[in-house]
């Protein structure tokens, strides 16, 4: 489960992380009074969404005073932001940034210990840091009986702050890390992140957060209960997909995956970025060949106005191909969508399903490697 920013910061305050003062509000006069008693100005108004590109969207804007606060506000409330409809906004306190930094803990499969991912170069996505300068990137493993080794960590340390007017001690650095390593541990995440972090009056705070939870330790953290019955969560198609018993994960790109197995689509999603595209979702029909649940998966990805092309990718085992192409049949005749489609089928009566494809007018492969390059071209109008 992924925790909106203010819900992530609420959890990090209760650890003594610090965070800029702020509120979150429902109304645009909310947010006016917020800003006049507490926070002040300028203040920042940030849209609570649990999807990416808030900034891009026009969901993050700097108010100097009361009127600017409500004209936002109102802006801001009510958009549209990769299919979240926007009924949160954080009222924040503007913290004069010098450096942005980004930090998060993660598990590392390999060693089965908790990592911690740093970097001097935040304020983006970690992906494009990895990707155009990974030696921007460090990285320490958290021993759970040693805890952090000083002297890998006081290396780090120096690499990350060497070039930075700000000074922040290693002693403040080390002990905010361990507050966000026990976090991770006593709240059951799969992941905390900050970025960016940033150092204010010598002190490390969080200027944005993100955590995700693990579903299966949801049972002995009630004090999440507020946050799992909450809908704000949750896109409009990742609500369409509990409710029809589909696995689906919101992404931020413009192909929409259809595929059985988890290791399969996460496969997919890692060959449609190799080739210059871009994900939508996760989306795991499941093993069993029932048709309903390939009507209901092309209900869900129409629904997504972000989606430029399918790519439908199926390895048959238990699963038989002929019904999952049935499915498509009823699935077309009963969700209306112009979108390209590029499908991949292989397995258990794989010609079967084919020929029911090509009857529709679906362009099918066996090859995985074809159809994915196929669907990138199609979301890129080719």
């Amino acid at each position: 489960m992924k925790l909106l920013e203010y819900q992530a910061k609420e959890v990090f305050r209760s650890a003594d992380i610090r965070t800029p003062n702020e509120s979150m509000v429902t109304t645009p006069q909310d947010a006016v009074k917020i800003a006049n008693e507490s926070v002040g100005y300028p203040c920042v108004i940030k849209a609570q969404v649990p999807v990416g590109g808030r900034g891009k969207a026009g969901g993050v804007k700097v108010a100097n005073n009361a009127d600017d606060v409500l004209t936002l506000a109102s802006q801001i409330l009510g958009m549209s932001i990769k299919g979240c409809i926007v009924d949160k906004i954080l009222v924040s306190q503007a913290i004069s940034i010098h450096n942005e930094y980004y930090l998060s803990v993660v598990l590392h499969r390999a060693s089965k210990k908790p990592m911690i991912i740093m970097s001097p170069s935040g304020g983006v996505d970690i992906e494009e840091i990895s990707k155009n300068r990974p030696e921007m990137i460090f990285k320490e493993e958290y021993d759970f009986i040693l805890g952090f080794k000083d002297y890998t960590l006081r290396r780090t340390y120096q690499k990350m702050f060497q070039n930075q007017e700000e000074k922040v001690s290693y002693k403040e650095f080390k002990g905010f890390l361990q507050k966000l390593v026990n976090v991770y541990f006593e709240k059951d995440a799969t992941l905390v992140e900050i970025n960016p972090l940033i150092v204010h009056n010598k002190e490390c705070m969080a200027l944005d957060a993100k955590i995700l939870l693990d579903d299966n330790g949801l049972e002995f953290h009630p004090e999440f209960e507020k946050y799992v019955t909450s809908n704000a969560e949750e896109t409009l198609q990742e609500k369409m997909a509990r409710e029809a018993n589909l696995t689906y994960i919101s992404l931020d790109g413009n192909i929409a995956c259809m595929v059985n197995g988890a290791g399969l689509a996460m496969a997919t999603m890692d060959t449609i970025k190799h080739f210059g595209g871009s994900p939508a979702n996760f989306l795991d029909i499941g093993g069993s060949s029932n048709p309903e649940k390939v009507v209901n998966a092309l209900r869900i990805i129409a629904s997504n106005p972000n989606v430029n092309a399918i790519l439908i990718n199926i390895f048959g085992g238990i699963t038989r191909c002929d019904d999952i192409a049935q499915g498509f049949r009823e699935g077309l005749e009963k969700v209306k969508f112009d979108l390209p489609i590029s499908c991949r089928i292989i397995g258990t009566n794989d010609e079967k399903a084919r020929t029911i494809l090509k009857e529709i007018n679906i362009p099918v492969t066996t090859d995985m490697d074809e159809a994915v390059q196929n669907v990138v071209k199609m979301a890129k109008g080719g």
